[in-house]
């Protein structure tokens, strides 16, 4: 497990498990957000935001989180582990409003750049299960050769997945 990629819905947790799995790891977290946008928080173009994905995964060792399923195949081609985090809706939706209450909006620290409108929160509340999803699930079953898709449905389940996968690695965990 040296190259993973995490996928899930808006507010679902990725960039929590991202960062919790790159503490036990020791391995290096890129947000696709961060690839995204440029600092003034415009988005950059897609071919410069396909090239720096390819400049991360070309590395040994990589957790990179984010929904991109345009250059999704990019990550899958070179991930040996994949995790799709895929809480309820009404999960996400909380977990957005519990960021923005946190930061106010903006770029966050964690990497997340809070865009929050009608369209997302439909995405999040219902096309990301419904129409995004199967296409991931899809993109996975083209690209992906690595060991089983490990596939979360709560948070709950993901704190435990990483509890119980840090102790069989033998690394500190929370």
């Amino acid at each position: 497990m040296r190259r993973i990629a995490i996928l899930g819905n808006g507010g679902a947790g990725k960039t929590v498990l991202a960062n919790r799995l790159s503490t036990v790891l020791g391995i290096p977290v890129t947000h696709l957000d961060d690839l995204r946008y440029a600092d003034d928080g415009t988005t950059v173009a897609e071919a410069v935001f396909v090239d720096l994905q390819r400049e991360v995964v070309a590395g040994e060792a990589w957790i990179i989180d984010g929904n991109s399923l345009a250059s999704l195949p990019i990550r899958l081609g070179r991930a040996n582990t994949v995790i799709v985090v895929d809480p309820h809706p009404l999960v996400c939706l909380l977990g957005i409003l519990q960021r923005r209450l946190r930061y106010r909006g903006g770029r966050h620290p964690d990497g997340v750049v809070d865009r929050i409108n009608a369209s997302f929160l439909w995405y999040v509340g219902w096309r990301y299960r419904h129409t995004h999803l199967p296409k991931v699930r899809a993109c996975i079953a083209e690209h992906f050769r690595g060991a089983p898709v490990i596939h979360l449905t709560s948070r709950r389940q993901a704190d435990l997945w990483v509890d119980v996968f840090t102790h069989h690695h033998g690394k500190g965990g929370r």
